[in-house]
């Protein structure tokens, strides 16, 4: 679709009405100076780094970890820039509207989550200095099972990457009126230019430039917005007597789309996989000088989301609240749930200019830093998990930044051509959660094999990875598939068009009614919301299909942890006293007293096992001699204390 066709379109419904002037709003001068200001600062934010820093970016080790010793701040504020992408910005006010605030409650889930990650995750990775977080899966298994891990990793990147890119693509297309596919390339070159030329930092102090822009836009929009409705109380007002207000639906059917416990629940596991076991995450946190730094790095995180999605939440109520008796989509000013809130913002434009620039970079900010921290920790496993071990390649610094620069570039381009396929999927909230749990599910699930079950091998972090990921994708792209086509509806709010100016018709004008009665047009959005009900409760879809996507995930988990215990059984489980006790995580390491009994017998004896029913030590033995907290209690301490002693 050309710009002329959208524009065009855009006015097609505008026969005289009031909102004419709405609809043809597109961005003004200041509005552009506002946009292009934020591009350009990322930008030099990435010549900086590359080019003029006192540390230059030229190392594995300045490239992908900032040499280990970024600050709290930078990185807490690129935690939640990686997480709050525009899927949140523009997909949870269009969720709220859509279907009310059960989907509220997930804050409840995320300071859980980011106390689970700082106790039962981040230790273990921080303490064995790696660079990427798929070397412990090498250690705890073996080269296979990393490799698996790494792949589903990129592949799970690659899918999530071109919804994020999507997002302001479409918010730029509604308040501008440029084709949408012409400013994917545009937000592809800016991010991949700064990541490439500066590396860690240069996305790390990008992603706090643009939090604060992000923060600034929403706050800025739910003020006016809620200013422009009456105030908070009608906009809660508005929204309760329309059943939108609900946050305990604790009914216990999985396949009920949204209710506390899926939501809560559900969203934990998934939210864990996005955090805990994710490269993105990860990284940042082995960036930092020390554990505590990490861990203080995740409770600003858990703080910065509770605070951007309930402030993303409540300008859904305020976008309905504005829309209440005037629904964008039923009049067909807009073909999308995500277009509401641009939509609402050039409809606040006549009142404060610049407000449309200011909401865009927001959206554009989220997208940014999101598609760079991705780019990033994309590269840094490629290079240290594919390129780098591979027999004949040799390591130097010159040609690994010239590796990894080269990298950025081809996964953007990549990306970049899978956008095209995100129009044809459902709401973002639904469509980036259902991709994302395809191999959310099999990661976590084989990290916590590692983690948490020490008898468990690597025959069966295999099996249960690779049947993991095909019954999740099959159970996630088939449901996709049929919304896609519209075999499956799912019942939406009710929303109405009784008090649109006469003369507001849908986009289409030969199915609109053949008068402009503004009752008839009421009924007829009355009778096309209860139709959507009927067609939900008489769909009957593969019952796999029917699951709420929320719990997709956990499917994923349970799969891994079932058929990978059960695997190790078949096959035999690890001995425990040859196990390195750094490799589990510390919350159950007391419950296994035998673990790691004469792992250093062994291998001061030179003995080391490749057969994956043990691992291999991963750091000189120096370095584990001299870790008293590792030796407390172990048997093998006199052996340190006295080498000499003919043991």
């Amino acid at each position: 679709m050309d710009t002329t066709s959208t524009t065009d379109s855009t006015t097609a419904w505008s026969t005289g009405g009031e909102d004419e002037d709405v609809a043809l709003k597109h961005f003004a001068v200041l509005d552009y100076l506002v946009f292009a200001a934020m591009l350009v600062v990322s930008a030099l934010v990435g010549v900086y780094f590359g080019f003029f820093a006192k540390t230059r970016q030229d190392t594995t080790s300045q490239y992908l970890m900032g040499g280990r010793s970024m600050g709290i701040l930078p990185i807490s504020m690129s935690l939640i820039a990686s997480y709050i992408s525009g899927i949140a910005l523009l997909g949870l006010p269009a969720e709220i509207y859509t279907f009310g605030t059960q989907y509220w409650v997930i804050v409840f889930s995320e300071v859980f989550v980011c106390a689970t990650m700082a106790i039962a995750y981040i230790p273990v990775f921080y303490d064995l200095k790696i660079t990427s977080s798929y070397e412990y899966l090498k250690h705890r298994f073996n080269t296979s099972v990393r490799l698996l891990g790494s792949a589903i990793f990129i592949t799970k990147m690659i899918l999530y990457i071109p919804i994020v890119i999507y997002v302001p693509a479409l918010a730029f297309s509604q308040v501008t009126g440029f084709n949408l596919h012409l400013i994917t390339p545009i937000v592809c070159i800016v991010c991949i230019f700064y990541t490439t030329l500066g590396g860690l930092k240069a996305v790390v102090w990008t992603d706090t430039l643009q939090t604060a822009v992000m923060f600034g836009g929403v706050i800025t929009i739910l003020v006016v917005g809620t200013i422009q409705a009456g105030g908070v109380a009608e906009v809660w007002r508005r929204n309760q007597v329309t059943g939108r207000i609900e946050f305990f639906n604790f009914d216990l059917d999985p396949r009920v789309r949204h209710t506390f416990w899926n939501v809560t629940l559900g969203n934990y596991v998934s939210w864990l996989a996005s955090c805990a076991v994710n490269q993105a995450m990860i990284q940042r946190c082995l960036a930092m000088s020390s554990l505590k730094k990490a861990r203080a790095a995740t409770m600003i995180l858990a703080v910065g989301i509770m605070a951007i999605v309930s402030l993303s939440c409540y300008t859904g109520l305020v976008v309905y609240a504005n829309f209440h008796g005037c629904d964008p989509l039923l009049r067909g000013a807009i073909k999308k749930p995500d277009q509401l809130l641009p939509y609402l913002v050039m409809d606040m434009s006549s009142t404060i200019p610049g407000l449309p620039g200011v909401f865009i970079s927001g959206v554009f900010s989220a997208a940014l830093s999101t598609m760079s921290t991705g780019l990033n920790s994309m590269t840094g496993v490629l290079y240290e998990d594919f390129i780098r071990p591979m027999s004949g390649w040799k390591h130097t610094e010159a040609r690994a930044s010239i590796v990894l620069k080269v990298a950025v570039v081809i996964i953007g381009c990549v990306c970049v051509t899978l956008v095209f396929l995100v129009e044809k999927l459902g709401t973002l909230i639904q469509a980036s959660k259902s991709m994302a749990a395809i191999t959310a599910g099999p990661l976590l699930g084989i990290f916590s094999l590692g983690l948490f079950f020490p008898w468990a091998n690597s025959k069966g972090a295999l099996a249960g990875g690779l049947v993991s990921m095909a019954m999740v994708s099959w159970i996630s792209l088939g449901t996709q598939a049929a919304i896609a086509a519209g075999r499956i509806t799912f019942p939406k709010k009710f929303t109405t068009t009784a008090e649109c100016p006469v003369g507001s018709w849908p986009l289409d004008i030969s199915a609109a009614p053949t008068t402009t009665n503004t009752l008839l047009w009421n009924a007829t959005s009355a009778a096309e919301y209860l139709h959507s009900e009927e067609a939900y409760e008489k769909e009957s879809p593969f019952f796999l299909y029917s699951i709420s996507y929320l719990w997709y995930t956990a499917i994923g988990v349970i799969i891994v942890l079932s058929i990978g215990l059960t695997v190790s059984w078949a096959t035999g489980f690890n001995d425990l006293e040859h196990m390195d006790p750094k490799l589990l995580s510390p919350v159950i390491r007391p419950l296994f007293p035998s673990v790691g009994k004469h792992f250093i017998r062994k291998k001061r004896a030179g003995v080391d096992q490749e057969d994956g029913t043990c691992t291999n030590l991963l750091r000189p033995p120096e370095s584990i001699i001299t870790n008293d907290k590792l030796l407390d209690g172990d048997p093998a301490k006199e052996i340190i204390k006295n080498p000499d002693s003919g043991i």
